[in-house]
């Protein structure tokens, strides 16, 4: 049996379950995952192999008109993913508006690989609504497979791995077979910070935040990191550590718990807060994130 392997792009608007859905298809949390639009900026892969086939999955930002620099770096990888895949797989919802963005759908039209759209979060949707949404959709792009699911719920992830399984095309492995994602141990550790911020501030501080690994030491029985939080103001450091360093502690802790756990080793972490004004907008800056190449 001929081997098959490929790159299965996930793009869609922010909000629709695009992490969630790599994060289960892969079986590995490799995406952080929170209520809030933008949430995920790189392009991530996940990478699902077994003895014949590979399928390397990219988690992408979610679709949006640039405001900054930083927003125009993320939609270039949305770009990018659209340019590469082998399978684009695009995730709208039951609550979307489903023309949102629609000039991304139109590019979807044009493309020569196969397009699966899934529908997601129909656990909490009716039947009809679902019924009328994958109709829409068949109407506006005849060509793609249409997969109703629920990432949450895990439900009907095997149609979409089955449909990506017969979409594939003839080719060797890409990555060693015991790889599960193209990021390291570093990127990571920085997401997973990111990610609490997400969970413990509202409004613009976790827009106007990112985070930098300056050290990242395995030892024999610990890895000692510390991390570095850039925010764009004064007032947003004051917000970030909180009164007498609390909101810190709190994030910290909390980073520190799910880092044990992703490594499976204990963590020694300190975190802390840096003012930079111009990191959203500074190409120098970005490409030291690894928005910009």
């Amino acid at each position: 049996m001929a081997h098959r392997a490929g790159f299965v792009n996930i793009i869609g608007n922010p909000n629709v379950g695009k992490s969630t859905l790599m994060n289960a298809l892969v079986g590995e949390k490799l995406s952080i995952v929170t209520a809030k639009a933008q949430t995920t900026r790189h392009r991530i892969m996940g990478i699902v192999s077994g003895e014949d086939f590979q399928i390397v999955y990219s988690d992408t930002p979610g679709i949006l008109k640039p405001n900054y620099r930083l927003q125009q770096s993320m939609m270039n990888f949305v770009d990018t993913a659209i340019g590469d895949a082998d399978i684009i797989l695009y995730v709208t919802d039951t609550v979307e508006k489903a023309d949102k963005n629609d000039a991304y759908v139109q590019k979807l039209s044009r493309v020569d690989c196969p397009v699966i759209l899934v529908i997601n979060k129909i656990d909490i949707s009716s039947q009809e609504k679902v019924v009328e949404l994958m109709q829409w959709w068949k109407e506006k792009l005849p060509k793609a497979e249409i997969i109703p699911a629920s990432a949450q719920e895990k439900f009907n992830l095997e149609s979409i791995l089955e449909a990506v399984r017969e979409k594939l095309p003839e080719a060797p492995a890409w990555f060693d077979k015991d790889q599960f994602t193209d990021k390291n141990l570093r990127f990571f550790a920085s997401e997973i910070i990111r990610e609490k911020i997400f969970l413990n501030y509202s409004e613009e501080i976790p827009y106007s935040c990112q985070v930098e690994i300056e050290a990242f030491h395995e030892g024999e029985d610990r890895y000692e990191i510390s991390a570095v939080i850039y925010v764009m103001r004064d007032s947003q450091k004051g917000i970030i550590i909180g009164k007498n360093g609390a909101a810190l502690k709190k994030v910290g802790t909390q980073a520190r718990m799910d880092m044990e756990d992703f490594f499976q080793k204990k963590v020694f972490l300190s975190t802390y807060v840096k003012v930079d004004p111009d990191w959203r907008e500074s190409r120098k800056e970005l490409r030291k994130f690894g928005y910009e190449y």
